[in-house]
């Protein structure tokens, strides 16, 4: 109780801060960036290379009300197949662009729910990735699996396309707590789709659970995080749930009076962080969590764990390639999003064009800024050497600017000539801590709990 004390007079409970996927962040996106800048980037990516691509799937055939995610409902295939036909043709835009030779380091699938495509969508799609793009050697290819919206067809064709990978929403599986974010998902129900993985050879399961939810407690999560562990899941993420219901309004059929107070979400998540500790997982930076085998902790025991909008990856690609409806991708020079309605994106590419409607081009400051807080997001220290090598940074420089940010937290981070740190007790400041280094202005959009 003395530390959540503490932690509440730094502010704590009341912080809304980036979860800093990207920097800078979303919000701070302009319509500067277009598709010509896309062109660019995609044409300075070095033949031979290796890059990472995002498939973006909008498509649920029912809107979950806790998804703030930019999705949209459809009872029909239709669309989904005249989607599909549309990625096609974008991966065909994408491949005239880039230099030959270039191969995927990590191939991604998210939505809304990829696993809405028909076995022949994605055989399609898949056909159409690998010859643009074939996959390097040691390269993962993950989907984003909806228990209650996937079979053995489309698992078979998703094996059979080469998927090595697959990743699992839990998010809780108390009834009560399902009934009240429109999320049904029974157990039994997941238990029988990481069955058919297994079976299938997906030797490597990802899981999404929630902390933070309306009407959940300690009792509620430790049952919800024991029947997960039953499903022994190489890698888990344990997001805070974020109310924002003026940005995502299916969120407004959430009863806010049954949400947790900022102290209760901080005892949700210590609860679950307890139980993964206890089950022998390694802790990944601040909300993930890996089997110690698991490429995620092997590279965050050796100092290769990195940030990106999917939340800790393991992969050095320097060009990550966003394709589909909203996708945003990343290359060296900046970010570029594609246009968030699906039917603007899908009149640009049959037109011939990318849709990027907005992005950002890096600054030197920036690239400064963002290593320092993707440092601190997955390491909780700056290197100051490393600093100094990589970007010509002066002691004084690096000093001044360590000290500036740790000012405001005491003696809950530490400063010395080998760089900055965040001890273990200050560990649930990370995102605050991280905000010391953030040069935008944040009360430009509302972000999510800082705990």
């Amino acid at each position: 109780m003395e530390q959540e004390s503490q932690l509440a007079r730094l502010g704590l409970f009341d912080a809304r801060v980036p979860r800093y996927t990207s920097y800078p962040t979303a919000p701070h996106f302009s319509t500067t960036i277009g598709g010509q800048d896309m062109e660019g980037w995609l044409q300075a990516i070095p033949a031979g290379s290796r890059i990472s691509l995002y498939l973006h799937v909008p498509f649920c055939r029912r809107l979950c009300w806790f998804c703030a995610c930019r999705t949209q409902g459809t009872k029909s295939d239709d669309p989904v197949l005249a989607y599909a036909e549309v990625l096609r043709e974008e991966i065909a835009l994408i491949r005239r662009l880039v230099a030959p030779g270039v191969t995927l380091s990590r191939l991604h699938w998210g939505g809304g729910t990829p696993t809405l495509l028909p076995p022949q969508a994605i055989g399609m799609l898949a056909g159409a990735i690998f010859d643009a793009f074939p996959m390097a050697e040691d390269a993962e290819f993950s989907v984003e699996i909806d228990p209650n919206e996937v079979d053995g067809a489309r698992l078979d064709a998703l094996a059979a396309a080469g998927m090595n990978r697959a990743s699992i929403g839990v998010q809780d599986f108390d009834p009560e707590i399902q009934r009240t974010i429109g999320r049904d998902q029974s157990y039994e129900v997941t238990l029988r789709s990481v069955e058919m993985l297994r079976a299938r050879g997906i030797g490597s399961l990802n899981a999404d659970i929630l902390y933070g939810l309306p009407h959940q407690t300690e009792a509620k999560i430790t049952d919800s995080v024991n029947k997960l562990l039953t499903l022994n899941p190489d890698r888990v993420a344990l997001y805070g749930y974020a109310h924002v219901p003026w940005m995502a309004r299916r969120q407004q059929m959430i009863p806010s009076d049954a949400l947790p107070t900022p102290e209760e979400r901080l005892r949700l998540f210590e609860t679950a962080r307890k139980l993964f500790d206890a089950d022998g997982y390694d802790e990944i930076g601040i909300d993930h969590f890996a089997r110690p085998a698991d490429g995620l902790a092997r590279a965050a025991r050796s100092g290769r764990l990195r940030r990106n909008f999917q939340g800790y990856t393991d992969d050095l690609a320097p060009a990550l390639v966003g394709i589909g409806a909203s996708a945003i991708s990343r290359f060296p020079q900046g970010y570029a999003q594609n246009a968030p309605a699906t039917s603007e994106h899908v009149k640009a590419v049959r037109e011939g064009r990318l849709s990027v409607t907005r992005g950002h081009r890096f600054s030197e400051e920036d690239l400064v800024r963002a290593r320092m807080i993707e440092a601190l997001m997955c390491d909780f220290h700056i290197d100051a050497a490393e600093m100094r090598a990589r970007f010509g940074l002066s002691d004084a420089g690096l000093v001044e600017m360590f000290n500036r940010a740790a000012r405001p937290f005491g003696d809950m981070v530490a400063v010395d000539r080998d760089g900055f740190h965040i001890p273990d007790r200050a560990k649930p400041l990370t995102r605050m801590i991280a905000r010391a280094f953030d040069s935008y202005d944040l009360s430009r959009a509302g972000h999510s709990p800082a705990v």
